[in-house]
């Protein structure tokens, strides 16, 4: 089953960032993704492919997301 990312969802990766954390907030979704890192707040862009290759599990989906709007 094909898990589907939302705004605001916050992902496990598979390495940690340099700052030591593996956990990342999700802030564009599309063609590339966005992700900033709960820790030190660095934010990354990657392609849809590298995304979805990097990612690990969903750790948390966004509450405002749940309603289905």
């Amino acid at each position: 089953m094909s898990v589907l990312y939302k705004l605001g969802d916050i992902v496990q990766t598979r390495k940690k960032h340099p700052c030591g954390n593996d956990l990342w907030k999700v802030i564009r979704v599309g063609a590339d993704f966005k992700i900033k890192c709960e820790k030190c707040s660095r934010i990354v862009m990657l392609d849809r492919q590298t995304f979805l290759k990097r990612v690990k599990k969903l750790v948390e989906t966004s509450p405002t997301n749940e309603s289905g709007d």
